[in-house]
């Protein structure tokens, strides 16, 4: 499957600006409602806003490895500083796993042992991290399109927004009904949300920072490709791996058939123009070696070898 590139594109400059809201906005509302939760005696306010506040340090992360993304290679980082983005990513969904599984000993604890909660406190709070949730989301959604990092940030922004919404509704509960289990109740199914939220969205970045291949990509119809070419025999020790969120590279060893080394550099621009064509892989380097003086044993990924050329093709 060919990656899809039609992301919207925002100029950095207002990319970081957008960012920049989104970080004042979380600030402000972080405060206020560690502040309002510690008043009022509501654990659940104290959740939605230590959400809030991994929201805004991942914000941060993400204005910083923006600006790092951008610089060109060097000597000391030949592949780029692109990568920064996936680390970020990385960083924040830990973060969200580690705040999960303390609001769930927090609202546990709770439970059985509820105190006071001071319901308007909790429902005016809820309101206005409701309204700076949506305003995040808005300022993102474009963005999150086209990176891991900010679209983690969108997707925590709307889990936010419900987990407002939610508060809310716990606020009017223990106004009308003095339930207060309400509250750890609404905390652990907030914590819940975060840990589905974080562990369904980690192993991106993981196996980005793994070099594993592109999970929208067919290692098999890539392979298939190369080897339907004119004058290629078969193909091994292939890496096929993310360079950036959006930049595949793939280096292999490609045997060539008996009489087509006089015809290396054609069949050279044939695979590249049919990696870049059907599966948008854009940064290729392929070595080529002759029938018959080609590695022995050779496996097809990788550098190990075998005990027999797992790399051979029956049909080309």
């Amino acid at each position: 499957m060919p990656h899809d590139h039609n992301h919207t594109h925002l100029d950095p400059a207002s990319g970081d600006r957008r960012v920049s809201i989104a970080i004042w906005a979380n600030a402000l509302l972080t405060v206020a409602q560690i502040a309002g939760g510690i008043l009022s005696g509501s654990l659940a306010l104290v959740a939605d806003a230590l959400h809030n506040f991994s929201d805004m340090a991942s914000l941060v992360i993400a204005f910083g490895a923006r600006k790092i993304a951008r610089r060109p290679a060097d000597e000391r980082m030949t592949f780029g500083y692109g990568r920064i983005e996936i680390v970020a990513a990385l960083i924040n969904y830990t973060t969200l796993i580690v705040i999960g599984l303390y609001l769930i000993y927090e609202g546990g604890m709770r439970i059985f042992q509820p105190t006071a909660v001071e319901g308007w406190t909790v429902i005016i709070l809820g309101g206005v991290a409701l309204a700076v949730d949506t305003l995040t989301a808005f300022l993102t959604y474009s963005m999150q399109k086209g990176s891991v990092n900010i679209r983690a940030l969108f997707l925590h922004n709307l889990s936010d927004a419900l987990a407002s919404l939610a508060v809310v509704a716990g606020g009017m509960l223990i106004l009308l009904y003095d339930l207060r289990w309400v509250d750890p109740a609404i905390t652990i199914g907030i914590a819940l949300y975060i840990l589905y939220l974080a562990f369904t969205e980690i192993g991106n970045p993981i196996r980005t920072l793994m070099l594993g291949s592109p999970p929208d990509i067919d290692n098999g119809a890539v392979i298939e490709a190369i080897c339907s070419v004119e004058g290629v025999d078969d193909i091994h020790q292939v890496h096929l791996w993310q360079m950036h969120e959006h930049e595949v590279a793939l280096d292999c060893h490609v045997v060539l058939q008996e009489g087509s080394w006089s015809r290396m550099e054609t069949v050279k621009a044939e695979i590249k123009k049919r990696l870049k064509e059907t599966f948008n892989i854009g940064h290729t380097a392929l070595e080529f070696e002759e029938l018959g003086s080609e590695h022995k044993d050779a496996s097809l990924y990788g550098h190990a070898s075998s005990s027999h050329h797992s790399g051979s093709h029956e049909a080309h």
